[in-house]
């Protein structure tokens, strides 16, 4: 294994395991919430925990745009800006915390609204909903400390930091539950608590391992009209596309329930198998975008291509091994996530969509993480508003015909696309971004 590999292994395998901790935390909320002794419980952590996962994913731009300038900055020794992309970044995410905190009642009822569950699941999810709420301040901020720590090449110390937030966030839950006494309340406060754990260990890191860089910090530069002025620009584009990202996957949801509760169950079950596969690429990514974002920085395209070559590489490899995984063991993994016959019969006529996961969505993948590194948001945008027209089109010609088949052929192409059209784009986007330098 050469260095390449080595210095992508060691910002990817970090990432990865952080990713994998986000599924494993909310399987244990389910799993306290299933002995309180209601559905509505479990129905309550569902609904509150999709709300909070759409409101954090829209801003996700927090912390992609903060990895991608941070690493160009890094790339280019520029110390000074190096500070400064954090520090703005920060004040950003406050700012958008107080505004979260300000609206919270209107967003909270729109969403139930739109929702529209049980009397007694809307209660339980307020109560939640109100408790987590308060966290929002902490969240973002690790958003942005998680952004610029992979943008200095270091993605261990955001994996000791989802680690510990998560063990707290489990243990304090728990005490507060069977403890205490408390039932939805206590999962929701573990949850805040341990969002302001996680952060107190990342700022201690912070200045544990990165204190020489105080020297470096100009107040006159955080906050100029020009530097707020790029920073909203080149995030305006992710969240942008992100939005694209939430409306075709819940789409596809929604969808599926129009079909009736066992394809809707099926289309669930079988995008566990994405699921999987992104939390592994996107360990890729990451290191794409710290990598790629440096080359940039530093001026080096000879590192810069020797970089996308192993990244694609890396991305080849498990594209062929999870599919050859989902051919051999995916009927063993699904049979875990349900034991209900009608729903395992129906899985076993759709599932072969899912071999395809991973070699239609490898370029998409590891494109995104160079695009970021680039900070080439214009060219992400593009390529998910053209992944998500194809989505569209196809589901509107598609499923009239072929029902729930077409409702993934039109996913599986919107994967496609999205990759395509990255590598389409892939000259002019470099080249702009090494003449920006």
């Amino acid at each position: 294994m050469n260095l390449r590999d080595r210095k992508i292994l060691h910002i990817a395998l970090p990432s990865i395991v952080s990713n994998i901790t986000v599924p494993l935390l909310g399987l244990i909320d389910v799993a306290i919430t299933g002995h309180l002794g209601s559905a509505a419980y479990i129905g309550a952590i569902a609904v509150g925990g999709m709300l909070f996962n759409i409101i954090y994913w829209m801003f996700a731009f927090l912390r992609m745009g903060t990895s991608g300038m941070t690493s160009q900055a890094f790339g280019a020794r520029d110390l000074t800006e190096v500070v400064s992309v954090l520090l703005r970044a920060l004040f950003v995410s406050l700012g958008i915390s107080v505004l979260m905190l300000c609206l919270q009642v209107p967003v909270r009822e729109l969403s139930l609204y739109i929702i529209m569950p049980s009397e007694e699941v809307a209660a339980l999810t307020r109560t939640y909903y109100n408790i987590c709420i308060w966290g929002a301040p902490a969240a973002l901020s690790l958003f942005v400390l998680t952004g610029w720590y992979v943008g200095m090449q270091n993605s261990k110390i955001p994996m000791a930091v989802a680690i510990i937030q998560n063990v707290a966030n489990i243990a304090v839950s728990l005490l507060f539950v069977y403890g205490c006494g408390m039932k939805i309340e206590g999962v929701a406060l573990g949850t805040v608590i341990a969002q302001y754990i996680g952060l107190g260990v990342a700022v201690g890191l912070l200045f544990r391992n990165y204190s020489r860089l105080r020297k470096y910090l100009c107040r006159q530069l955080v906050l100029t009209t020009a530097s707020l002025q790029k920073f909203f620009l080149l995030n305006k584009d992710i969240f942008l596309r992100t939005c694209c990202l939430i409306l075709v996957h819940f789409f596809f949801i929604s969808a599926g329930a129009k079909q009736g509760d066992t394809e809707l169950a099926v289309n669930t079950i079988l995008m566990q198998l994405f699921t999987l596969y992104s939390y592994i690429m996107d360990g890729f990514a990451f290191a794409g975008e710290a990598m790629v974002g440096k080359a940039i920085g530093a001026k080096m395209r000879s590192i810069y291509d020797d970089t996308v070559r192993h990244l694609f590489r890396w991305g080849w490899a498990l594209a062929a091994v999870f599919t050859l995984a989902y051919v051999l063991f995916g009927n063993a993994f699904l049979s875990l996530l349900t034991d209900d016959a009608t729903v395992l019969e129906a899985i076993h006529i759709y599932q072969p969509w899912t071999f395809l996961f991973p070699l239609c969505g490898m370029a998409a993948f590891i494109w995104d993480g160079i695009y970021i590194g680039a900070t080439a948001t214009k060219g992400m945008l593009i390529s998910m508003a053209s992944g998500m027209a194809v989505f569209f089109l196809l589901y509107v010609l598609l499923v009239p015909l072929f029902a729930n088949h077409g409702l993934w052929i039109a996913f599986i192409c919107y994967l496609s696309a999205r990759g395509i059209s990255q590598t389409l784009m892939r000259q002019s986007i470099m080249k702009s971004a090494f003449s920006k330098q």
